[in-house]
């Protein structure tokens, strides 16, 4: 996804919710990135967007009621980051792990995800090798491996998700106890297109339910 793609997502989720929304870069495969800075990357942002959006907005944002967003890839690195608090062996080099998630169409098991070559091969590329090459890895770094989260949790995809079968995200709600919204008809970009009808309000609905539950 491009970042022109996560601005219009960004300021289309902003004005809709009411919420104040900061865009997060990690260091991408190809650019000096993949494992273990990306990870590292996540982490840190976890540990610093309270602080310097308190800053950035004094008065007007409540740490605790952070979500931290992210799409296909990213939306991987979002369910990673609520799963900190279980990555072995600190891994991440954080421990701090954010109150809420929001998770669109998100790479949700790589071990899958890299059994169908997903992304013409990107899960192996980001983590150096296939499950059987790097076991560790994807123990350290793989959402449906590390375990539940810690945090307010939910999916949404589509129910015609060209890039990660709608299947993956069922099944990770289902065993880490997730709430999961499938949108019938909609693709893997459809789920951050602020022009979709059928994805627009599902999506803004599930960020101001998060919000509130983050902070209950």
């Amino acid at each position: 996804m491009s970042r022109v793609q996560v601005s219009s997502f960004a300021r289309a989720l902003a004005a809709r919710s009411g919420c104040a929304v900061a865009g997060v870069e990690y260091r991408r495969v190809g650019g000096g990135g993949g494992r273990p800075v990306a990870l590292s990357d996540t982490a840190e942002a976890v540990d610093r967007l309270s602080h310097l959006a308190a800053q950035a907005a004094s008065g007007h944002v409540d740490p605790a009621r952070v979500v931290c967003a992210g799409h296909s890839a990213g939306g991987h690195l979002a369910l990673w980051a609520v799963l900190l608090h279980r990555v072995p062996d600190g891994a991440s080099g954080r421990t701090g792990t954010p109150p809420a998630v929001l998770s669109l169409a998100p790479t949700a098991d790589l071990a899958w995800a890299d059994e169908l070559g997903s992304g013409r091969g990107a899960v192996a590329v980001f983590l150096g090798g296939a499950r059987a090459q790097v076991p560790d890895r994807y123990a350290a770094a793989d959402p449906a491996a590390v375990g539940a989260p810690a945090g307010r949790t939910v999916v949404v995809d589509g129910t015609l998700d060209e890039a990660l079968p709608v299947a993956m995200a069922r099944r990770y709600a289902e065993r880490s106890g997730v709430t999961l919204h499938e949108l019938p008809g909609c693709g893997h970009f459809d789920v951050i297109d602020p022009e979709s009808a059928a994805a627009r309000p599902v999506v803004t609905e599930a960020l101001r339910t998060i919000v509130g539950a983050a902070a209950a």
